[in-house]
């Protein structure tokens, strides 16, 4: 999986914090683990301009499938972050 950015933070609280600010702004947890979350931006199903224009280039031919695909594209094709903590030594 491809990464649009790495978001580093200093605690296991700051991580938590972070992830729910992006929970507030329409991301998903793709995965957890002990010292990282991945998550990707909902992309939603496209605009009704956007369906429209696909439509009328490609409805003829594909029956449908291009808006399918489109929805599809527009949906899963969100920006994806790890959310990495990077604990600093001691000492």
């Amino acid at each position: 999986m491809a990464l649009d950015r790495i978001r580093r933070v200093g605690s296991i609280k700051e991580m938590e914090n972070v992830t729910d600010d992006y929970i507030t702004m329409g991301y998903q947890i793709l995965s957890r683990g002990e010292k990282s979350i991945r998550i990707r931006q909902h992309g939603g199903w496209g605009s009704a301009g956007g369906h429209i224009i696909t439509a009328l280039l490609s409805l003829w031919w594909t029956f449908g499938v291009g808006n399918l695909l489109y929805a599809l594209y527009t949906r899963y094709s969100g920006e994806k972050v790890l959310i990495k903590l990077v604990e600093k030594e001691e000492g």
